[in-house]
């Protein structure tokens, strides 16, 4: 058991139990509920940031942020901007606030520009993201180990800005009427035809909907898929941007923990046999770079057949395999037409291309359909057909087989540097698939220490421990290895070794 020593809106006597089969955003969700119900965290007090409380309980971000996400959901807490997050007023006090607290004096001024959210976007300006920062965020600090980004430095503009400007003037007067709520249907052909050379998976163009990149589709399938209190299974550590998707659905996420085959689904079936969805990264899994192994395929297949249960496959960033072919996709493995497969193109071709894909099974396409028409009908279509050109034109996978080359060799320099530099310090693994890899740090060394003592030699990496749910037996530091060039890794890695040697080490 921890006692964590907290801000003064959360009571000191919070206690979470790092044993527990229960998640630690879990038990801080009720710990605070309960607080907030006896009294002992009255309205409108105001409640540390989820990095604040993350700090002060030492569990992830994550962890803090699910569970104030929780909160919100059922109106225990609230926020406004500018006001941060505060305890809520029940129905029944709200007009006493309104009369004696400091939040009711408000001037009618800055309640006009002070709007409340509802309960589902109220944490939006305090959301964190794997690109996030650890230490402190004022501080210049080097962005050489970025994750989730790719180099843009060799991207094709001049190909791109000329497909643009084609269809500028020749497409759009054309197009301008309704469009098919699925996207651009060359786009989706050009999709099918793709995965089906590069993970051999045979569907058809009329299986693919274009989406605003992999969250808009996860959202789209919690939507269609999900109920308010059903079970959903999401990997730990993970993704912190598929745990708030499924809570904003209402969903309850059941932690599942990764070994080095991926999803441990035998531990998924015993905490819970029946959940309704389970969303993985089985090409690259985030953020441990762990491949799903064949086995572990077919085990995660039948569970979803029995359940039964959907799966949703998420295959952002599967291009980049740098021996052998790509392991079959389990979209391509389903028999049972349970699996739906979700990409995008943002870590291929550069961060802000929103566009991406859902592969749904012919007997959910009209679903999804009548669900997306209420969202967003369709992403824009002048980026739709200059994709679809850059496909048809050979310069997709022009440019993939080109960085793919690249991201090999500053893999292989940062392998090989930290071998040098810090042997016998940290354990890596060069991964087969992927754009960053993870310096598995000695058993007791905690992420967070390593990484803000690296964030004083001037560098900002992330824990693995930051996407985790519950503590982990071995801590590690994320580092990417795609935007920058062998040389400026190197150096990374010379100050990276000062920063951990200045810790104690087991």
């Amino acid at each position: 058991m921890i006692r964590a020593r907290t801000a003064s809106a959360v009571s000191p006597g919070t206690v979470l139990d790092k044993g527990s089969a229960s998640p630690l955003y879990r038990q801080l969700h009720d710990r605070l509920r309960a607080q907030i119900l006896d009294g002992q965290l009255e309205a409108g007090a105001r409640l540390p940031s989820t990095r604040t409380l993350a700090t002060q309980l030492g569990v992830s971000r994550t962890t803090t942020a699910l569970a104030y996400e929780l909160l919100l959901l059922e109106g225990y807490i609230e926020s406004r901007v500018g006001d941060g997050t505060r305890v809520a007023c029940m129905p029944a006090q709200r007009p006493g606030l309104a009369r004696g607290s400091d939040v009711g004096r408000a001037s009618d001024t800055q309640e006009r520009h002070i709007p409340w959210f509802a309960r589902h976007g109220q944490l939006l300006p305090d959301a964190s993201s794997p690109e996030g920062s650890s230490g402190d965020e004022n501080s210049p600090a080097s962005e050489v180990f970025r994750i989730c980004h790719p180099d843009v430095t060799h991207f094709p503009y001049g190909i791109w800005a000329r497909l643009l400007a084609r269809h500028a003037r020749r497409s759009l007067r054309a197009t301008s009427r309704s469009q098919d709520a699925c996207g651009y249907l060359p786009l989706r052909e050009a999709i099918a035809a793709h995965i089906g050379v590069t993970r051999g998976v045979r569907c058809l163009a009329e299986q693919v909907l274009i989406t605003n990149g992999a969250h808009a589709a996860l959202d789209l399938v919690a939507r269609v898929l999900l109920d308010p209190g059903d079970a959903a299974w999401v990997e730990d550590p993970g993704y912190e941007g598929t745990c708030r998707a499924l809570l904003a659905a209402g969903a309850q996420l059941v932690a599942v923990p990764v070994d080095g085959e991926g999803i441990d689904v035998e531990a998924g079936r015993e905490q819970c046999g029946q959940a309704r969805l389970a969303v993985v990264t089985p090409s690259s899994q985030f953020p441990t770079g762990v491949t799903m192994s064949r086995s572990r395929r077919r085990a995660l297949l039948e569970w979803a057949s029995q359940a039964p249960a959907w799966i949703v496959e998420d295959d952002s960033g599967g291009e980049y395999r740098f021996s052998g072919r790509p392991m079959e996709m389990l979209l391509g493995m389903d028999r049972d037409s349970r699996v739906i497969s979700i990409g995008s193109f943002c870590q291929v071709l550069f961060s802000t291309m929103h566009l991406g894909y859902l592969v749904a099974p012919a007997n959910l396409v009209e679903s999804f359909l009548s669900v997306r028409q209420y969202i967003d009908v369709h992403p824009p279509l002048l980026e739709q057909f200059a994709l679809a050109d850059f496909f048809a034109e050979g310069h997709f996978a022009r440019h993939v087989q080109k960085t793919r080359g690249q991201y090999q060799e500053c893999r292989d320099a940062l392998v090989a540097a930290l071998g040098r530099e810090l042997e016998g310090v940290v354990e890596v693994a060069a991964p087969e698939v992927g754009t960053h890899l993870v310096a598995w740090l000695p058993g007791g060394v905690d992420g967070r220490l390593a990484a803000r003592s690296a964030a004083e030699q001037g560098l900002r990496v992330e824990p693995v421990s930051q996407f985790s749910q519950r503590p982990l037996a071995r801590d590690g530091l994320l580092l990417g290895y795609a935007d920058h060039r062998p040389h400026e890794l190197e150096a990374g890695v010379a100050a990276l070794a000062r920063a951990l040697r200045s810790l104690t080490l087991p």
